[in-house]
């Protein structure tokens, strides 16, 4: 019997505590927050809500925001996966470094990094002039928010593909090498699968991520009307002409298409982790 209540003795409290307060700081955390926007979006008429949501300015920022955030997640979706090939396979001086480097973004003020990534692209800045000289401009661009949002949405790719890299025997691919299979066999066959899920989980939530920056963006975009203005930037330009209900409707939008994609990314991971658990 003694056994048996030691068995049974658990370190966090019992599942009824537990559970009460989870779902207490969830609520402070998460729920009431985003039910504040459904509250003063609810001020508006359905027909109003549906003009501001659907007028030509806030249809132009979605474009621009949904735009650039996807293009930026598949470039982060490569990069990600050739910075996590090299941290995991390879051993080099800096290595270390490097891979402290990754979460920087995680930790740097977004207004620095738009600071930053904004001298460097304008014409005489020393990227930016580079590509001025043969007629491409970055700064002030959907190019640089893209290039704003690479930067924020990198580490997302490379944390979540690193772990399942450095679990992968390379055994395998040292097997089917012998066997004659050449590299690109090797890595359609024997790696993606593995790291498929882990990659589409670290894209959505990069691609999340990069809808809803502000801090980075907003100094590289130059924030022209129809052409660069990120829907971020418009829901603050409604706060600060008091116009809560707009602000709120627009980033319900947002906050809507998020949930989304959040949601189809959680269906494919738990698709993924059926599939391997049935083969295995």
């Amino acid at each position: 019997m003694k056994s048996k209540s030691k068995k049974s003795r658990r370190v966090i409290p019992g599942f009824g505590l537990s559970l009460g307060i989870s779902v207490t700081i969830l609520s402070l955390v998460v729920l009431i927050p985003l039910c504040s926007l459904v509250v003063f979006s609810a001020q508006l008429s359905p027909a109003k809500f549906w003009s501001v949501v659907t007028s030509a300015r806030v249809l132009a920022s979605y474009k621009v925001s949904f735009l650039t955030a996807l293009v930026a997640s598949l470039i982060n979706g490569v990069m990600g996966l050739i910075l996590a090939w090299v941290l995991v396979r390879y051993d080099f001086p800096g290595k270390r470094i490097m891979d402290g480097m990754i979460e920087l973004p995680f930790a740097l003020p977004t207004a620095v990094a738009g600071i930053s990534l904004t001298h460097l692209t304008v014409d005489n800045g020393w990227v930016g002039s580079i590509f001025h000289s043969k007629g491409i401009e970055i700064a002030y661009t959907r190019v640089g928010i893209t290039v704003a949002l690479v930067f924020i949405g990198i580490p997302f790719v490379v944390r979540s593909v690193q772990p399942v890299l450095e679990k992968l025997d390379p055994q395998y691919e040292e097997a089917a090498g012998m066997m004659g299979a050449s590299r690109a066999t090797i890595f359609c066959k024997i790696i993606l699968p593995e790291i498929a899920s882990p990659l589409v989980a670290g894209f959505t939530m990069a691609f999340a991520r990069c809808l809803g920056e502000y801090g980075s963006v907003v100094f590289i975009a130059g924030n022209t009307p129809y052409k660069t203005e990120i829907t971020p930037l418009l829901i603050m330009a409604k706060l600060q002409e008091y116009d809560y209900a707009s602000a709120t409707s627009i980033a319900l939008v947002m906050l809507a298409a998020a949930f989304l994609i959040l949601f189809v990314n959680a269906i494919i991971q738990s698709r993924a982790s059926k599939i391997v658990s049935g083969i295995s």
